[in-house]
């Protein structure tokens, strides 16, 4: 599903420019922007054969770049064979198809390069739907620089029809007519989950759900907890959609684990409400893990901008939040100095774990503090049930802690320490009372 008409089969030469206004960010920020902008061409097998941080003094409206730019960049893309200019920025569809022109090279802003690496990775039909009313909604706006005939117009039906609708009219109005038939569908997807949300809740299973910025290690983590065997490799948007399973926590507890897709700074509006259908399984989660990447030198900004997106979520000052973790993935890459410094912090906090999901460091940790979160949730209750009924009582010790016991004539009388969840469940097979 490739949206920008690259030919994934011929290598494409590209070259990747990162605009920095003056009063903006610092040279190694700029630095740190152009690798992983770099990174997310190479996320779909493009040739990046040139690359610079261009400083602007000011964004042109027509061309965003200024003309000394483009006249010197045009022999060094003429020389190398450039076909693609990829710009880590929003151009307007003016500025996308003036570049075009002037530069006589196919130019798409970073919007459209995250759009292509999700068209390319989506595998079930919700991610595709997804990814297309993604595609939808940022192509409608730039209709303008795609057609060239976009000014004819079609006759209006019979004899007193009019003047008819131009083509730019009708091509949105058949882009409209798709959009509204993506969302009715994504609409079912939506409920469909809201089905199998509340089914765990009758089951209902507690979920811990993954979240972090993209190649942040969330697949090779679940892989590591869940031998799931999702695909995991060191690639921005390696997931896309969102895997479950089932998992053991040290105590027997079962919780359902939930893999979800990669944040990344600036992310597109479009892809935002499009995938929140899918996010929202994180509102739902009983406990948030936020796995982060020790060994890239911008974790702290990529921290910023996973919990700028779980705001926007609805999930605000999650950090506070006390069924929130953090997981300081990948010490297998640090130096023996920075590892010790994060064994050292984290012994001492209960909401984050150094760990390393290649090597399994930090993870049994993890799972216990997991399981002590959700054990926080846990109340007292008494119930009363046939002392006869096995299959029950052994559902009882298995899911509870049983404070203590008492048989009264044919039933038994225990008193428990258990979590929402198996309350929940109790109470559809027994009576019970809370106890203070």
């Amino acid at each position: 599903m490739a949206y920008i008409e690259i030919d994934q089969n011929q290598q494409t030469h590209t070259a990747v420019v990162l605009p920095s206004v003056m009063s903006k960010p610092t040279f190694s920020d700029a630095e740190s922007k152009l690798a992983e902008a770099i990174g997310l061409a190479r996320a779909i097998n493009l040739d990046v054969s040139y690359t610079e941080i261009v400083r602007l003094r000011e964004v042109k409206p027509a061309t965003y770049f200024s003309k000394g730019f483009l006249d010197r960049v045009k022999p060094i893309f003429e020389t190398k064979q450039i076909d693609l200019l990829v710009v880590d920025a929003s151009l307007t569809p003016i500025q996308q198809r003036n570049l075009e022109k002037a530069l006589k090279i196919k130019v798409i802003d970073r919007t459209a390069l995250i759009l292509e690496i999700f068209g390319e990775r989506a595998q079930t039909k919700e991610g595709k739907l997804q990814v297309e009313l993604a595609h939808l909604t940022y192509q409608r706006s730039r209709l303008v620089r795609s057609w060239t005939h976009l000014e004819r117009q079609r006759g209006g039906a019979g004899f007193l029809g009019g003047p008819g609708e131009t083509q730019i009219e009708l091509d949105r109005r058949i882009i409209d007519d798709k959009i509204v038939r993506i969302k009715k569908e994504l609409e079912k997807v939506k409920k469909t989950r809201e089905l199998q949300r509340s089914a765990r809740k009758k089951i209902p299973y507690p979920v811990v759900a993954l979240v972090g910025y993209t190649n942040a290690g969330k697949s090779t983590l679940f892989n590591f907890l869940s031998s799931a065997g999702v695909f995991a490799e060191n690639l921005l948007f390696a997931t896309l959609d969102p895997t479950m399973r089932r998992i053991n926590l040290p105590s027997g507890k079962e919780i359902i684990l939930s893999d979800t897709v990669g944040f990344i700074s600036d992310l597109p509006h479009e892809l935002i409400m499009s995938f929140r259908a899918t996010l929202e399984e994180v509102l739902e989660a009983d406990v948030v893990v936020h796995v982060r990447d020790m060994s890239n030198p911008d974790n702290s900004l990529q921290k910023k901008d996973v919990l700028n997106v779980l705001h926007n979520l609805g999930l605000k000052n999650i950090e506070n939040d006390h069924n929130y973790i953090e997981v300081l993935n990948k010490t297998d890459l640090l130096s023996d100095e920075d590892k010790g410094y994060l064994r050292e912090t984290t012994a001492r906090s209960e909401n984050s774990v150094a760990a390393s999901a290649i090597t399994g460091e930090g993870t049994q940790t993890l799972l216990q503090m997991i399981d002590k979160k959700l054990s926080a949730k846990f109340q007292n209750i008494e119930t009363t049930i046939n002392a006869a009924d096995g299959k029950l009582i052994a559902w009882i010790y298995k899911n509870a802690e049983v404070l203590s016991s008492d048989i009264q004539e044919e039933h038994l009388i225990l008193c428990l320490r258990a979590d929402a969840a198996t309350v929940s469940r109790l109470k559809n097979k027994a009576r019970i009372k809370t106890l203070d």
